[in-house]
């Protein structure tokens, strides 16, 4: 069996632009992760922790399903 892309989409690139276009620098320095790890989410192909994806939430104010959805 094939392994595909994590069932969780985000909206992480569309918040970070109406975030005054926040770098994924930016958005990693503030939730103590790498910018590498914020490209991997941004594409798809990496889920964050629990706590990760409260965090990136709270970064942008909103509530943690606004950033991610599970197509499982």
């Amino acid at each position: 069996m094939t392994k595909g892309p994590p069932p969780i989409r985000n909206r992480i690139r569309e918040l970070r632009f109406h975030a005054g276009e926040m770098t994924q620098a930016d958005l990693a320095a503030r939730i103590g992760m790498t910018r590498q790890t914020i490209v991997a989410m941004e594409q798809g192909k990496y889920s964050p922790s629990l706590e990760a994806a409260f965090r990136i939430a709270a970064v942008f104010g909103v509530e943690i399903t606004a950033v991610f959805q599970w197509d499982g």
